[in-house]
């Protein structure tokens, strides 16, 4: 009731409102045909890299995730190296520690 008589001042809701406010016009846009060209990238590079090595790099990298003690660091590196994707690592990563969920409490 403060808030609407005028009595307690909230910027924005009962004082020092913009009128008309207009979106800005310079939002960048990417155009579809960049995430097109680069699906087709990401394609041409699993076709062209060794997907024994890629294999095995995630292989190894599960098995390290499962070892508390184990440094993961080399084991990513490894499997950049041999042009794993990052949706592929964190894949592996997710498999063994799953994924946050926030819990939500009312």
């Amino acid at each position: 009731m403060d808030v609407e008589s005028g009595a307690r001042t909230i910027v924005g809701v009962n004082k020092f409102q913009l009128e008309n406010e207009e979106p800005p016009k310079d939002l960048l846009k990417v155009d579809e045909a960049v995430g097109t060209r680069q699906k087709a990238k990401v394609n041409e590079m699993k076709a062209k890299r060794d997907n024994d090595a890629v294999k095995t790099a995630l292989a190894d990298l599960k098995k390290a995730c499962q070892d508390e003690n184990e440094n993961l660091m080399p084991y990513i590196l490894t499997a950049v190296k041999t042009y794993a994707t990052l949706g592929e690592i964190c894949n592996v990563m997710r498999e063994v520690f799953g994924e946050y969920e926030a819990h939500v409490s009312l």
